[in-house]
Order: C-alpha cells, then structure tokens, then sequence
C-alpha cells in the first residue's frame, strides 16, 4: 500500500517553520493590522527572508520548489496566525502560477530572479463583470507589431497597490470566446498601469484588495505566456493548483476559531461547571473538530492529487468548497460559545469570522465549486 497519511520529517520541519513564523511574526500582530488596514510591510519583508513568498518556484531559479501539498501545510499555519497576511503571503504564489504553467525559460529566469530578488506579484483576471464568469472579461490586447496594446480594468487584485509583476488576462480573439483569450506578463511601471485605491473590507483587512487598469499598455510580444488562446486554459491549471492552498487557508481560521472556543469552553463556568459540559456547547465543538478533519484530509487528497499529476478539478473543488464552507459554519459558532463576549472585538473569534467569509467567495464562489462538481460528475 502505498497511501499514508504521516508527514516526512522534511514536511514536519516545513509545517514547524510556519507554526513558529505564525506564532511569532504573525498571531501577534493580527489585531494591529485588522484595526488599521495597513499592508503589514514588516512580517511580508520577514516572509521574503524566509522564502516564504517565492514557496511555488523551483529551487533552481532561487525559489524554495515546494510541493503543493507542502504549500498547503505552509497555508494553514499562516492562516491560523491571521488569514489576511496568509493571503498577502500567497498572493505572490498565486501570480507566479500563469509563468510556472506557461512559461517559457527565458520568462522564468528573468521574473522568477526579480521575485527572490524582492519584487511581489498579483493575479489579475478578475473584472467588475466577470468573476465567476471567467469567459466574461472585457479587457482587449490587440497585435502592433512587436507589442501588444492592452485595455482595460481588472478588480479584487490582491496586492495591487504593493505588487510589481501583473499577470493578466485579455482577449486576443474576443470572437473566439474561449479559444480567444490570452495571458501576459505587465510590469507596474510601464506606462499606461495605474492602481486604485484599496477596498475597504469585511474582513482580511491585512490584504490589500484593489482595482488595477490597463490604458493603452504596450505589452512586448516576449511577454505572452504560452500561445494566442492559451489564456483560459492557463486560467483553469491556475485554479486546479490554487484551490487547494486556499482550502488549507480555511481550515487554519477553523482551527484557530476552535481553539479559541475550546479554550473558552474550558474556563468559562455556568449554573458551576465549565460550559463544555453542557451538550449543546460540547456537540457543537465536537461537530468543528470532525469539520476540520474532514477538510483537512479533502485539502491534502487534492493537493496530492496535483502534485501526482493528476486531472484534479473536481478534487480541488471538492476541498475549496467543503473548507470554505466549514470555516464559515465553525467560526460562526465559536462566536456563539463565547456568547456576547464573542461579538465583541476585543476578543479574537469576531475577527475570525469576518475574515472567513471572503473564503467562499474568491478563487471561485462555493457555488460555482458545486458547478464544476455537477458539471465533471455527468461529464463521466
């Protein structure tokens, strides 16, 4: 047999140095950051040290070359300390994936080297009309010559404002559909790039949310990935790899939430003995702890999955979906253990909970995740 569950010592250590950089740099300043909205310069530039923001690229450009499933033990720790600064952590990795996918030696050495050199990057397919409708974007780059002429708006950039490299997506061929659409590689400085201001969030206020526009951009040829058309189907490899990572993000803000409520469950005494006595408060901690099981395992079997070179949409989907879901339902009812004290901020699990929501949301809604199961089960 060879499925197992025990992680090598080199994933312990892995897993270990990010419990500790989560403990120590992160959990810390986690309210800080939640009340200011600042980006959290000093723990992301701590991150960069340790490698943590180039996880995705191969050893050989510099990077730390893990694995996905090892991504996922990172994501899971950092999340647990504050899944704001997880998703600026991860944001880099996520804009690395179109060049990791598609891209040609020549990309890889020149934007690879300027990420370990310290430059961030952000993802950019989202538009204010096409979210889960990936087919539905409008950004154009029409052919001159050696270049490409961009326009057009993408919106929800995680690390915009703070991000150098953009990997964007627009269509070449429109009438095409989605054979049309292609991915570029755009630098923050080049002319005709600017950046709106961040959102202002429900929640993850560490991240920076915000839109990104494209006016008149010559984009050189060189910095198309792959071919005329490739976009949408770099989009999808995209997701199959980052839903995972995202789904382990999910179970860290359920298990911190749990925790939380254990530990409160455990000092919190009512009519003389601990509430966790109680059935209905200890039923539903018991219900988190088999939650996140169960998420967990789904995350790693996807991630697995990817890393063995598997077709992994519906495994990948399965695990967003189900973990998203989880840590909204798990965090929501560590505010119900500890009662009113729970709705208050001075207490963790109000932050937790808001920080939750966003997980059903992007990287696809938990309902388009219900798509692609529907849609691969009678595929078969």
């Amino acid at each position: 047999m060879d499925i197992s569950f025990k992680l090598t010592d080199e994933q312990k250590m892995i897993q270990k140095l990010a419990r500790d950089f989560a403990q120590n740099e992160i959990a810390p300043v986690a309210e800080h950051y939640d009340k200011t909205h600042e980006y959290p310069w000093p723990v992301i530039k701590k991150a960069q040290e340790m490698g943590l923001t180039v996880m995705n690229i191969p050893e050989k450009y510099g990077g730390m070359g893990l694995s996905l499933l090892e991504e996922c033990l990172v994501n899971e720790e950092l999340a647990w300390g504050c899944s704001g600064m997880s998703t600026a952590v991860g944001a880099n990795t996520l804009g690395m994936l179109p060049i990791i996918i598609a891209g040609n030696e020549a990309q890889k050495e020149k934007y690879f080297g300027k990420m370990v050199d310290g430059a961030l990057a952000s993802y950019c397919l989202t538009e204010p009309e096409a979210g889960s409708d990936v087919a539905g974007i409008r950004t154009r780059a029409v052919r001159d010559g050696d270049h490409y002429i961009l326009n057009g708006g993408k919106t929800f950039i995680t690390g915009a404002t703070v991000a150098n490299i953009y990997t964007v997506f627009a269509y070449t061929e429109p009438e095409k559909r989605y054979n049309g659409m292609s991915c570029f590689i755009v630098e923050r400085d080049w002319e005709g790039v600017s950046v709106g201001k961040p959102f202002d969030k429900l929640g993850q206020h560490a991240s920076d949310t915000a839109e990104v526009l494209f006016d008149n951009v010559r984009v050189p040829v060189e910095n198309l990935l792959g071919n005329d058309g490739d976009g949408f189907m770099i989009a999808m490899k995209v997701f199959d790899k980052s839903r995972p990572v995202v789904a382990a993000g999910a179970v860290g803000v359920a298990r911190r939430a749990f925790e939380e409520a254990t530990k409160y469950a455990k000092d919190r005494v009512s009519m003389g003995h601990p509430i966790w006595q109680y059935q209905a408060i200890g039923h539903m901690i018991a219900d988190m702890a088999m939650d996140i099981e169960a998420a967990r395992l789904l995350t790693w079997k996807a991630a697995w999955g990817v890393d063995a070179g598997e077709r992994s949409a519906t495994a990948s989907a399965f695990a967003k979906a189900f973990a998203a879901d989880m840590a909204m339902r798990v965090t929501t009812n560590a505010v119900q253990v500890f009662g009113g004290y729970g709705y208050m901020s001075e207490y963790p699990v109000e932050k937790l909970m808001r920080d939750a929501k966003i997980f059903q949301i992007y990287e696809g809604t938990s309902q388009i995740q219900r798509n692609i199961v529907v849609r691969e089960l009678f595929r078969k």
